[in-house]
């Protein structure tokens, strides 16, 4: 049952809420190729400390990861995709190739200047 785009599908309206906000969609995309410790992912997008633990609890709530402890010494905690996070991969795909065609290289712009 499809709507007219004039209506707004409440399920439509809550997956885009939650992919746009800031950092999720970059923390799921670390995540596509394997496992993820917290530092990895830290480093790998450059978000605070703060906000990645934020994200990554809203994430395990909406049901997008798991976190793994691993009794070790020191303990080892991995994040990993769900398969309601998996299957977010072909989007994600297809905004990278989206990306890749139709939006400048940020270095691009530093280069043209000079």
């Amino acid at each position: 049952m499809s709507q007219t785009q004039g209506e707004m599908c409440p399920r439509f309206e809550k997956a885009v809420n939650i992919l746009s906000q800031r950092w999720t969609a970059l923390v799921i995309y670390q995540m596509l190729d394997s496992p993820k410790r917290f530092g990895e992912i830290q480093s790998a997008i450059g978000v605070s400390g703060k906000v990645l633990s934020d994200r990554l609890k809203n994430m395990e709530q909406e049901g997008l990861i798991q976190r793994d402890v691993y009794p070790e010494t020191p303990v080892v905690i991995e994040y990993s995709l769900t398969k309601k996070g998996e299957s977010l991969e072909p989007v994600l795909r297809d905004i990278e190739e989206w990306s890749s065609d139709w939006i400048e290289h940020p270095d691009s712009k530093k280069e043209a200047v000079k």
